[in-house]
């Protein structure tokens, strides 16, 4: 059974949304302020953490700068509606999207679904060599969800591995920020939405450069990106 951990200090809200999200059939972990999250994070081997930003003592940002420090585990931000600043610091430390409060717990039962389905490996093992793709230094294996750049392996959470699979997989075409919003994130792209962008600089400053100090994902104005060859 999937665990989502909710860390958030409204009791009210972590009732509602737990006693929703276990009627869809998954099994909830709460913890009530950041200070208690790092434990319960362990204890309750989450497969899934939804993180309010604005919480007293150790706020979310902070919890979310830990957590990457120590987990790849997918991390879901629920931040104040219009707070764009908040959702571009929560996305540069390695969450992997987020949503505004008030929200509905089917839209956020949605947005778990589709989190978990782009972040969890296959098991189908029929296509462990047509998984693997290599372009120049380098290459990606979709089965194990593992990339690397010259050998060496590169860190990524489970959407910015989405997200260069999405570009890798048209190498040398452009592709909008709404195809990459829809395949990479599993949502369609909102107005004035910048999770692509930021998703994708993270992915350039772990990634290589070529010999040439060219970052292999190339940004065109106005449509989208383009992972090129060397």
């Amino acid at each position: 059974m999937t665990t989502i951990l909710l860390i958030d200090d409204d009791t009210e809200l972590t009732g509602l949304l737990g006693e929703y999200m276990e009627q869809e059939g998954f099994r909830v972990a709460i913890a009530e302020d950041g200070e208690r999250a790092f434990g319960r994070i362990v204890d309750s081997r989450a497969d899934i953490v939804v993180l309010d930003i604005m919480m007293p003592k150790v706020d979310g940002l902070q919890v979310l700068r830990r957590i990457r420090a120590e987990s790849t585990v997918p991390v879901l931000m629920l931040t104040a509606r219009g707070d764009e600043a908040d959702r571009i610091a929560g996305l540069d430390l390695g969450a992997d999207d987020y949503l505004a409060k008030p929200c509905s717990p089917a839209e956020l039962v949605a947005r778990i679904r589709a989190i978990l389905r782009r972040t969890r490996p296959t098991d189908d093992k029929a296509d462990a060599v047509a998984s693997v793709q290599r372009e120049g230094p380098l290459s990606i294996d979709r089965q194990r969800r593992i990339v690397t750049w010259a050998d060496a392996p590169v860190v990524l959470t489970g959407i910015e591995f989405n997200i260069l699979d999405v570009l890798i997989a048209q190498v040398g075409k452009p592709v909008s920020r709404a195809d990459i919003s829809l395949q990479g994130l599993g949502r369609p792209l909102a107005s004035y939405d910048r999770a692509v962008d930021v998703h994708v600089s993270a992915i350039r400053q772990k990634i290589g450069t070529f010999e040439d100090g060219r970052s292999p994902i190339q940004s065109l104005r106005g449509i989208g990106y383009v992972l090129v060859r060397e």
